[in-house]
This record gives C-alpha cells, sequence and structure tokens, in this order.
C-alpha cells in the first residue's frame, strides 16, 4: 500500500463547496488503496483576513502573537476537511503542526523546519486513518507556536513526505501544472508534464509561485517527486522529480516573471574591504532575504552598489542600509520599487552557448533597457522596468519556442 501525502491550497478548500470536493478527491485515492496523509492551507483568504484584523488592532504585532493568531485558519480546514471525510465513511484524524512533531526554530514568521518527529501520524496511519494536517506551522525549539512564512503548507508536506517516506507527495493548487510562463501574463504559456529539481528550484527561486523554494529544497534533498495539479479537475498535472532533461527537450524550459522585490542602491561606497560586509551582515541578521548584487567599477575610491530585497522587507532594509551607509560614509541611499525581475530557466543552458546573447538581443529590439543582470548554470535574470515586463516576457517566451499555439483555456487564479 502506497502512502501520498496531498497538500491542497486555500482556493482548494475556500467554501463549504470546495471542501467537499477536496473530501472526494481524499476519498478517491483512499478507496484506491493509498495510505493517505493531507496537508491543507487556510481557507480562501483567511489569512489575509487575519491579517487585516491584527492591523484594525493593533499596530504593534508581537510574532508570538501573530503567530498564534494566523495559524488558526489551518486548524478550522483540517477539522472541517475531517467532518466532510466522515460524512464519507473515511475514517480520519486532524493534527495540528506541533502535534505532528514539526519542529521549526525560533524565527516567528518565517521559521525553517529542523525535524519531523511525526509518531503520531503514523500511528493513525498504521489503525487505517487518513491524516489531516495543519500546514505552514510548527513549534519551536523553545515550545513556541511558529509559522513558515509563504508557501509553508508546501514546505509542510513535502517536510511530512520526506519523514514518513512517501510514494509521492501531490501538491494540489488553482492551475493544472508548472508552465512554461504565468498563463497570466503570457496567454500562450504551455503547461511542462515534466521537469527536474534543479530547474524548478531556479523557478522558484526566480519568482515563480507555483511551488515554494524550500519545498522544492526538500524534495531535491529527500529524493522525494512532486505531482503539481489542480484540484478542480482530473487531469494529470506537471510531475516534479530527479530525472535529468532529454535531448528532445527544450533547451529553455520556462519564462520566469516576479514583480515582488524593489531595488536599494548605495551612492558613493568608499571602495574598501570589508565594506559589502558591514552592509549585508546586518540585513541577514533582520532576515532580510537579498537577491541580485551588482557593484560598479571604482571611480576615484568609490563605488556603487545596488541589490533587491522583497517589497514587504522595504522597511527594516531601508532603515538598516540608511544607518550603515551613514556609518560608512556613503553618499547617498536611494530605491526603486517599479522595477520586475525576468528570467530564462533551463537545464539545456549548460551546453547551448548563445543564450544569454539571444536573449538582450531580443529584449534589445524590444527596447527594453536591463538594468541589472545575475546567472547561473541554468539561469539568466535581469532587472527591468516593471511597466515592459509583460511585453519582454511574451516576446522572450515566443524567440524561444515556447509558445502553445493556443491562449491557456482554464480559469487563471487571481494575482496576489
Amino acid at each position: 500500500m502506497a502512502l501520498i501525502v496531498q497538500k491542497y491550497g486555500g482556493t482548494s478548500v475556500a467554501d463549504p463547496d470546495r471542501m467537499r470536493a477536496v473530501a472526494d478527491h481524499v476519498t478517491f485515492t483512499r478507496q484506491h488503496g493509498n495510505d493517505v496523509v493531507v496537508v491543507v492551507s487556510a481557507m480562501g483568504k483567511s489569512t489575509d483576513n487575519l491579517i487585516k484584523l491584527a492591523n484594525d488592532v493593533s499596530s504593534t504585532q508581537p510574532g508570538r502573537e501573530l503567530d498564534m493568531l494566523l495559524t488558526t485558519g489551518e486548524r478550522v480546514s483540517m477539522s472541517l476537511l475531517c467532518m466532510a471525510l466522515a460524512d464519507r465513511g473515511i475514517e480520519a484524524m486532524s493534527f495540528t503542526g506541533s502535534q505532528v512533531g514539526i519542529v521549526t526554530d525560533t524565527a516567528h514568521g518565517k521559521a525553517k523546519i529542523l525535524e519531523v518527529k511525526g509518531g503520531r501520524v503514523r500511528d493513525a496511519l498504521a489503525a487505517g486513518k487518513v491524516c489531516v494536517v495543519a500546514g505552514f506551522q510548527g513549534i519551536s525549539t523553545d515550545s513556541e507556536i511558529t509559522t513558515l512564512g509563504r508557501g509553508g503548507s508546501d514546505t509542510t508536506a513535502v517536510a511530512l513526505a520526506a519523514a514518513l517516506d512517501a510514494h509521492s507527495c501531490e501538491i494540489y493548487t488553482d492551475v493544472t501544472g508548472v508552465f512554461s510562463a504565468d498563463p497570466r501574463i503570457v496567454p500562450q504559456a504551455r503547461k511542462l508534464l515534466r521537469i527536474n529539481f534543479d530547474e524548478m528550484l531556479e523557478m522558484a527561486g526566480a519568482g515563480s509561485k507555483v511551488l515554494a523554494l524550500r519545498s522544492v529544497e526538500f524534495a531535491r534533498n529527500h529524493d522525494v517527486p512532486l505531482h503539481v495539479r489542480s484540484s478542480f479537475t482530473w487531469e494529470p498535472g506537471t510531475w516534479v522529480t530527479a530525472e535529468e532533461p532529454s535531448m528532445e527537450d527544450p533547451i529553455i524550459s520556462g519564462v520566469v516573471t516576479d514583480v515582488s522585490e524593489a531595488k536599494v542602491t548605495v551612492l558613493g561606497v568608499p571602495d574598501q574591504p570589508g565594506i559589502s560586509a558591514a552592509l549585508f551582515e546586518p540585513l541577514a541578521e533582520a532576515n532580510v532575504n537579498v537577491d541580485m548584487i551588482v557593484q560598479n567599477t571604482s571611480t576615484q575610491g568609490t563605488t556603487d552598489i545596488s541589490f533587491t530585497v522583497p517589497i514587504a522587507d522595504m522597511g527594516v532594509a531601508e532603515q538598516i542600509v540608511q544607518r550603515v551607509a551613514d556609518e560608512i560614509g556613503a553618499t547617498g541611499v536611494s530605491h526603486d520599487n517599479d522595477i520586475a525581475k525576468l528570467s530564462l530557466v533551463g537545464a539545456g543552458m549548460k551546453t547551448s552557448p548563445g543564450i544569454a546573447a539571444k536573449m538582450f538581443r531580443t529584449l534589445a529590439h524590444e527596447g527594453v533597457n536591463i538594468e541589472m543582470i545575475s546567472t547561473s548554470t541554468i539561469r539568466i535574470s535581469v532587472v527591468i522596468a516593471s511597466a515592459d515586463l509583460e511585453r519582454a516576457a511574451r516576446t522572450l517566451h515566443a524567440a524561444f519556442g515556447l509558445d502553445s499555439g493556443q491562449a491557456y483555456g482554464a480559469p487563471l487564479p487571481e494575482r496576489t
């Protein structure tokens, strides 16, 4: 009997009808001879509503108390799904993250999983029950309730699949798989039947919202096959595995777009050893994730340093950067929220020269100016003006032969 972990996102359990549909999915899987562990997110926009409620009540929100509040959303989902399963004659048992034994570090709001004990889940499975686990949460080494940050339910599901040695982990979402681009931006994006972990890691890191980066890291490190599919249909989705691409696969797998970052530039930085460390160490200590970094050539003993950070962290980042700039004698700090990151991802880049040149020439023909460039073995990312993003993404998608020939026809999720 195979063990399958299934994760259902907020849109999949958004209302009673959707909750019953998920119960049907779980029942179908169980009746076909599989053990099932289900991980659920909060219903619909429940988490957003809880954040708004916190903002309405107070401008001071201690991390411990905010985590206490936000984890209630998943508890509602897990208990309701167990009730829906009971209607179908399926014996199910719900668990919070702490009851499962998901042990995290002490960083409220962005906790990282250190260990998954899973003893109670194993006992429940052995007793023939379906286990429904609240995603997005755990218990810290200080015995405090923590949340795992954006995409935390994906991470919960994959971590459980790894700890329980599951056959596979199915990530149910509101699209039918992983696409060669965001269909809301590139209507002719096509669904990928399969993609390997390295490519998916680069796509997630570049801003693709289909899978959380940490969940893909867990899956790769523990070789957990992922199946990304829609909870609204029964059609197969996209398999994410360790399998290397074949010679017949396209050189480029996807065009990834991201509008969640802002650019910070520190002007007139003294060109001396230790200056970069003085700038970026305080940001790291404040849990601000720095993405792309560009340092200009030194002129008359000074240089400019530009880097990108999540827009959500700009308030914290600006205070830190301004303080450090004053300490090191920089001449000024500027920031730009109207940027976008555009990335090409594909394992074929390893053996195909000229991808960067073709990308840059294509953008030049469209009159799109490149502000920053970052590369890895299988990814090229550029920062451009946000106003140019849609046009640039569609042009690159067509230039690298990724267009499907028809517009994506399924209902598209709202942008978040």
